[in-house]
């Protein structure tokens, strides 16, 4: 067996094979790039998180990343549910519990947790604590459940797994329109 970076006949690769192999990896790259712009990607997978003591789930394509909760500020004269900002990649991010934002009891930052930014497109800078990140999930395998009376319409979409767990389908884009969750002062 050859090792890594040499040909069957043990001879360090030469350029022309180098080259060649550059080449296919730049077209893979290029044709990845091209389905990810396009909107060739699986959509029917969600991100699982848990928000406060809600599973929920976010959509791809309005999560950006996924970051550790660690070194976030207070805000003086903010809401409880602004939990302050923290710094991701050298861009201040605003951190918000959704369990406090609903009324609910919020969480407070431990070793599972994760801030989960929101995508660029929303036009929000801004993420989500979560008390830990569950994976993927496909919603299209689960049983769709009636939303609760009086349940935001960010907040509509509810699921039960096959293991009889509920989720909460959150959509970003509909919870940056709403004019309460841009009012953090008190």
């Amino acid at each position: 067996m050859a090792a890594r970076g040499q040909s069957p006949q043990g001879a360090a690769p030469d350029g022309a094979e180098r080259r060649s192999r550059l080449r296919q990896y730049q077209v893979q790259l290029l044709e990845r790039m091209q389905a990810a712009g396009s909107g060739a990607v699986d959509r029917s997978k969600r991100l699982g998180v848990m928000l406060g003591a809600r599973r929920c789930l976010l959509d791809l394509t309005q999560v950006g990343e996924i970051a550790p909760a660690a070194g976030i500020v207070a805000v003086p004269l903010a809401r409880d549910w602004y939990l302050g900002l923290c710094n991701i990649r050298g861009a201040l991010t605003g951190v918000i519990d959704l369990a406090r934002y609903q009324g609910e009891a919020g969480g407070a930052p431990g070793p599972d947790s994760r801030v989960v930014t929101f995508a660029p497109g929303l036009g929000f800078n801004c993420a989500l604590l979560s008390g830990r990140v569950l994976g993927l999930r496909k919603p299209g395998e689960m049983a769709a459940l009636a939303a609760p009376p009086g349940a935001p319409a960010w907040a509509a979409r509810r699921y039960r797994d096959a293991d009889g767990q509920d989720w909460t389908g959150v959509d970003l884009a509909l919870l940056v329109r709403e004019a309460r969750f841009s009012d953090i002062g008190l």
